[in-house]
């Protein structure tokens, strides 16, 4: 394998995470001075073949790092590849000159990428917002001692540990205790246990007996208005409205000019009169006008 489509697969965790796992495993680690000689390579010359060898040196490091929030239910690969993304953040910002080892300054990027994967996709809803509401996300279940509710006095210790206030850490056990519901009955769901799902417990406005009514009335109002007020226009009036807005087949201006052997636009000029009688009729209600 070329080193090209190396680094693309090394990046890219595919079906078989074994088969990745092994692959990184196997890439040589770098001494202090290999990786200072990269380094530098990359930062005053911008070399990228240097930048790739950084980066592959390191990817068993992501993966080591990944495994450690295997809890969270996603994907391994997923959360691999997230972590990637940090490591090549971190690799494109490393300065040789600060005098770390480039594993401690990109374990910051690769956590912080895996971070917002986990809490863009754990829940339907965000769990975590707030800087302080991050922290005790990743936290909390550590910090705790027993499977059961925190005690008063365990979330204030909990609290001060963190620096945050002991609502937020009731706040965020309740998040973390919740489970996301599905919102429509699911299809397997038979009518006896299809009815328990959320959706059938929304009000159902389109039922109010008052509403029905009053759509109704005012519709068989506007309807009788409209015919009478057909019936006082002239016979040709109606006509025209009729074959330009009522039919089905739809005239146009210049069909109806040849029939009444008169011009297109004096046809439109009825066709405009006789709308705003209708809508004079009709107490000033919307009527198109062409």
């Amino acid at each position: 394998m070329n080193k090209g489509l190396q680094a693309v697969d090394a990046l890219s965790p595919g079906a078989n995470l074994e088969a990745y796992i092994s692959t990184v495993n196997a890439i040589p680690i770098l001494s202090v001075e290999e990786e200072r000689e990269l380094a530098n390579r990359l930062h005053y010359q911008e070399d990228l073949e240097a930048a790739r060898r950084l980066v592959m040196a390191h990817l068993r490091f992501v993966v080591h790092i990944a495994r450690s929030y295997s809890g969270y239910g996603l994907n391994q690969s997923d959360l691999i590849q997230e972590g990637n993304v940090g490591l090549m953040k971190a690799v494109k910002r490393f300065n040789p000159e600060v005098g770390v080892r480039l594993v401690s300054f990109a374990v910051h990027w690769i956590k912080a990428e895996i971070h917002e994967f986990i809490l863009r996709n754990w829940r339907i809803v965000k769990v975590a917002t707030t800087k302080s509401q991050r922290k005790l996300f990743f936290n909390l279940r550590s910090q705790k001692k027993r499977l059961g509710w925190l005690s008063q006095d365990e979330a204030k210790s909990i609290a001060a540990d963190l620096g945050v206030e002991t609502r937020t850490v009731f706040e965020m056990e309740g998040r973390l205790n919740a489970y996301d519901a599905a919102f429509d009955a699911g299809v397997d769901d038979d009518d006896e246990s299809a009815y328990q799902a959320p959706a059938y417990y929304l009000e159902d406005k389109s039922a109010d007996p008052a509403l029905t009514v009053e759509t109704e009335n005012f519709e068989q109002d506007a309807s009788e208005r409209l015919a009478s007020a057909l019936g006082d226009l002239d016979d040709r009036s109606r006509a025209i409205l009729q074959q330009r807005w009522l039919s089905d087949d739809k005239a146009t201006l210049h069909e109806l000019a040849a029939m009444y052997n008169v011009s297109a636009e004096r046809i439109r000029q009825l066709e405009k009169n006789a709308m705003k009688k209708l809508k004079n009729a009709m107490g000033g209600a919307l009527v198109p006008v062409a």
